[in-house]
């Protein structure tokens, strides 16, 4: 059963702050366990990278504006135009459902369409059934495309 909607504010981040570096090291590890949180001053380094467009989901229920959630908006410009990623979308395991990775992703793709952004591009794994089905519901498509992956040796 899904959860009520939350109140929830979306805001994109225009600084390094201690509840953002505390919310990563909580909501990361929710999204992936190959890759660690990012580090204050790798924080520092997305937010400084004008391509990068990071977004936190507030709960405004709480009356602390405690972070439920965080999603990047990557834009970049190639010969065939301005394109949009969306990437690392994250919703604290407790507030799944209650619409916030919904608002997240349409802040994501209102600031794409406002660049002049054709359209959007984001993967999720498959074994991601609910956020696949947000995606869809949200007028996603499938693409039918050969992803591939090139793994650098580190060592």
């Amino acid at each position: 059963m899904p959860l009520p909607l939350l109140s929830i504010k979306i805001i994109q981040v225009t600084e390094v702050t201690d509840e953002l570096v505390r919310a990563c090291q909580r909501l990361v590890p929710q999204l992936t366990h190959i890759n660690p949180p990012p580090s204050r001053a790798q924080l520092s380094s997305i937010l400084a990278e004008r391509t990068s467009i990071l977004f936190l989901a507030q709960d405004q229920e709480t009356g602390n504006e405690e972070i439920v959630g965080m999603a990047t908006l990557v834009l970049y410009l190639v010969l065939t135009g301005m394109r949009a990623v969306i990437e690392d979308v994250v919703v604290d395991e407790k507030a799944r459902g209650s619409g916030v990775g919904e608002a997240l992703t349409r802040a994501c793709l209102k600031r794409a369409e406002q660049a002049g952004c054709q359209q959007a591009m984001l993967t999720s794994n498959q074994s991601r059934e609910a956020a696949n089905r947000l995606y869809q519901r949200m007028g996603f498509e499938l693409r039918k495309t050969n992803v591939y992956k090139y793994s650098f040796k580190r060592g």
